[in-house]
C-alpha cells in the first residue's frame, strides 16, 4: 500500500515554478511520507517538461533542471517508483471512464493516474488538477494539497 500517490500536475509544481508551486513545497517539506510514483510518471512529468519548453512556458534550462530534481528525488528515495499491475489499473481506468467521460470529459492519463491511485490503495491523492480532483473524490480518494 502506497501511502501517498502523486499525478503529473503536483509533481509539475513541486519541481517547476508555478502558481501552484509554493503550496506544493510546502507540502513535501510538511509531510514524512515519500511520494509513490509509477513508471508511466517520469514519462509523463518529462514529456509535460518538454512541452512546456516546446510552447516556451519553461525555459529550456529550467525543464532540465527540473527533470535533474525529480531524478535526484528519485534516487534519494523521496519519490519512491512503485509497481502495480499494469492490467488492472487499465481495466479500472476503462470502468471509470465508462461511468464518468460521458457527463464528465476526463482525460485518459487523468483516469489512469486516480486508477493507480486506487489500485495502491493510496491514503493521499495528490493533484492541482481541479477535473482530477472532483473524480477522485467521487471514487473515494483523499485529495491534497
Amino acid at each position: 500500500m502506497a501511502k501517498v500517490f502523486a499525478d503529473t500536475s503536483f509533481l509539475f509544481s513541486l519541481f517547476g515554478n508555478d502558481a501552484h508551486t509554493p503550496r506544493a513545497r510546502r507540502w513535501a517539506r510538511q509531510s514524512a511520507e515519500p511520494i509513490a510514483i509509477t513508471v508511466l510518471s517520469p514519462y509523463e512529468f518529462g514529456n509535460a517538461l518538454r512541452f512546456a519548453s516546446f510552447r516556451k512556458s519553461v525555459p529550456r534550462p529550467d525543464a532540465l533542471a527540473s527533470l535533474a530534481s525529480f531524478q535526484a528525488d528519485l534516487r534519494t528515495g523521496f519519490l519512491q517508483l512503485t509497481s502495480c499491475d499494469l492490467v488492472a489499473v487499465v481495466e479500472e481506468a476503462e470502468r471509470m471512464s465508462n461511468r464518468h467521460t460521458w457527463t464528465g470529459g476526463h482525460r485518459s492519463f487523468d483516469l489512469l493516474h486516480i486508477a493507480t491511485a486506487k489500485m495502491l490503495k493510496t491514503a493521499t491523492f495528490l493533484t492541482f488538477d481541479s477535473k482530477q480532483r472532483k473524480l477522485a473524490i467521487i471514487e473515494g480518494l483523499l485529495v491534497r494539497p
